[in-house]
């Protein structure tokens, strides 16, 4: 039997998953890593981190399996997307990589908007956001202009860790697509965009497709590893790319709804030229030649976690949401807002905060736990809205995360997304897509489409309620109306907050 490996380099832990020609995962192991907050809003993390870590599980992965090093023929990669690392002639860290959920360049992302205007989304197809790679370039060239002197490339983090691995510099499509730098639709650099703030082209690392080839492991790796220095490594492609691709989110009509720490619905899409005007994502995918659009909960599983800690904190999740199937659709009057910590789709403002309406004294703490169920959910669908309203059919969603891991909680989608919810059955992230992105440069499958017939799994359909349908599109439209009635209550309590 032979086998490949996906890295998933997350932001708080990289995850290793050793899969088989069938799909199966043969073996697993995760290592965590520190995030430094140096300031508010600063996150940061060392790259040598991510290298101790990443080499510590693959070592880890070998040694648990077994497995002959020469049977592993590839490994690719799922990355944290937009983080800076910028490296010197030598190709070392000239500083700590500056995140995606670092919010220190708002001042960066208003001179992108003055200074590129419409061509900001006619050529990047996205909105000047603190978590994107740019501002954070522009940041760095304002305040630590020595520094920045020395700077001869940038990589984002996963780039980093493979450059280490196979001693070659790349970065593949899906990821530069969230950098600000990247001409989505035509797949090159931006010159418009480097000419407008005096970048030199030489910093952007040469492109490349998510499952292309770009070198062996090195020997010294190989040692440190168990791993044979024949295994072939491939590009890899941004985590969101990556979780589609492992949800078999490759054609067009399959969208994947995602509640973890933060939600994302991601829709398939192949016309390079469709226009959101800005209010979804709209990314390269790690499928070539194809797009995603892509909305964001910021506060969506974070919603949950913070209501069990602050109200519940002696109930286990399943205990606090045992009851909820015994509460009407529509928490008998009670709405949640999950803008714990402000929201990105369809509004994008870190100073929005969130709300309970309609609460009043018959009200238990299972309406409670519904309507932040329910909140999350709305939040999402305002996505999954836009999408439909660009002409993006949605009518079967794979629900992964922890929204996934709840029967009631998948009914809501499906009742209140108006479309059938898929669960997964073997369900590993954006890790499996990593590791499909692998098989196909491995020459395994002539597609990943062939390569998702073989390693996704479905558990089960979820079929909407008509009756739930028709409550939940009445309860939306109130839904909506929150932001716009409580912006301005909230941008007077600004300076209240600690």
């Amino acid at each position: 039997m032979k086998y490949v490996i996906g890295v998933d380099l997350g932001t708080s832990a990289v995850k290793v998953l050793l899969v088989d020609q069938e799909g199966r995962v043969a073996a697993e192991a995760s290592e965590a890593y520190p995030l430094h907050q140096p300031k508010s809003g600063y996150s940061e993390q060392d790259p040598e981190d991510w290298v101790k870590g990443t080499v510590a599980a693959l070592s880890a992965v070998v040694r648990q399996s077994g497995v002959s090093p020469d049977d592993v023929e590839g490994i690719s990669f799922s990355g944290q997307m937009h983080g800076l690392v910028l490296l010197d002639e030598q190709h070392k860290p000239l500083r700590r990589a500056i995140l995606w959920n670092d919010t220190r360049t708002t001042e960066q992302c208003r001179e992108i908007e003055r200074t590129l205007g419409d061509d900001l989304l006619r050529v990047t197809k996205n909105p000047a956001l603190e978590g994107f790679t740019l501002p954070k370039i522009l940041w760095v060239k304002q305040y630590e202009p020595e520094l920045f002197e020395k700077a001869k490339v940038f990589v984002l983090p996963k780039d980093y860790v493979r450059y280490r691995l196979t001693g070659t510099i790349h970065m593949d499509y899906s990821d530069a697509a969230g950098t600000l730098l990247l001409d989505v639709a035509n797949k090159v650099w931006s010159e418009r965009v480097l000419a407008a703030f005096g970048l030199n082209p030489s910093l952007c690392p040469p492109l490349v497709e998510s499952h292309g080839y770009v070198g062996n492991l090195l020997p010294e790796i190989a040692s440190q590893t168990g791993l044979s220095a024949s295994t072939r490594v491939f590009a890899g492609g941004a985590d969101n790319a990556c979780g589609a691709i492992g949800s078999g989110i490759l054609s067009s009509g399959l969208t994947m709804a995602s509640i973890g720490t933060s939600g994302v619905v991601l829709s398939y899409e192949e016309n390079r030229d469709k226009d959101f005007g800005g209010k979804v994502h709209f990314f390269n995918h790690g499928k070539q030649d194809a797009f995603y659009a892509m909305g964001v909960t910021l506060g969506a599983g974070y919603s949950l976690s913070w209501f069990r800690k602050t109200f519940a904190p002696d109930k286990s999740y399943d205990e606090l949401l045992g009851q909820v199937s015994k509460v009407p659709a529509g928490s008998n009057g009670l709405l949640f807002t999950p803008y714990l910590v402000g929201e990105r789709t369809p509004h994008a403002d870190a100073r929005i905060r969130a709300s309970f309406i309609g609460m009043d004294g018959s009200h238990t703490i299972h309406d409670f736990a519904r309507a932040v169920m329910e909140g999350i959910t709305f939040s999402l669908n305002e996505s999954i809205e836009l999408f439909r309203q660009a002409g993006i059919k949605v009518d079967r969603i794979v629900s992964i995360g922890g929204g996934a891991k709840n029967e009631d909680w998948l009914q809501m989608q499906a009742d209140i997304f108006n479309a059938e919810i898929v669960q997964l059955a073997n369900e590993q992230g954006p890790g499996m897509g990593a590791a499909m992105l692998a098989a196909l440069g491995c020459g395994w499958f002539d597609s990943l489409e062939q390569c998702a017939a073989k390693f996704i799994r479905y558990e089960k359909t979820i079929k909407p309620n008509p009756d739930n349908v028709n409550t939940y599109a009445k309860l939306f439209e109130v839904y909506k109306q929150v932001y716009a009635q409580t912006k301005t209550l909230n941008d007077q309590l600004v300076p209240f907050r600690p």
